[in-house]
């Protein structure tokens, strides 16, 4: 087994693949299998399956032993828990991020909310004031009118 540093950004685009994480899911429930068994049983080339392979290999997510001619690939578990640790910062930093978007958003959904109700009284009052003018003009046409009526009866 060879013993080497692991790089988070190449174990996160290593497990950033469905396919990767198809091969990585027979990897674990096989245990050390070669790439035409596990391509036996993926919807893939042996050919694709040696590329992915090679990937998980570079981010040290497999080891490969070779015996004779055939080469076993099985999962490096330590480097798994490497990476599970690396996405769960990752989450953990997104989840700040949303956070704080969630509350940029409410509060500018609130301040417009509260502008939406000063709004809203505003065009009320404007409403009382044309609806109150209203009523006084027609009661000046009303008073008009009967001044008018009276003194046609006078005359």
């Amino acid at each position: 087994m060879r013993s080497r540093t692991v790089d988070e950004e190449a174990l996160l685009e290593a497990v950033a693949d469905s396919s990767r994480r198809r091969v990585l899911d027979l990897l674990l429930a096989r245990g050390a299998v070669t790439p035409t068994a596990l391509a036996a049983e993926l919807p893939f080339t042996r050919q694709a399956v040696a590329k992915h392979l090679v990937v998980l290999d570079r981010a040290g997510l497999v080891d490969s032993t070779r015996s004779g001619r055939e080469v076993r690939y099985s999962v490096r578990p330590e480097h798994l828990d490497v990476a599970v640790r690396a996405m769960e910062r990752v989450a953990a930093r997104w989840d700040a991020r949303l956070a704080v978007i969630k509350r940029l958003s409410e509060a500018k959904a609130s301040a417009a909310s509260a502008r939406g109700l000063a709004s809203e009284t505003g065009q009320d009052r404007r409403q009382q004031h044309r609806q109150h003018g209203d009523h006084e003009q027609r009661d000046r046409h009303v008073a008009r009118r009967r001044r008018d009526a009276a003194s046609d009866q006078r005359s």
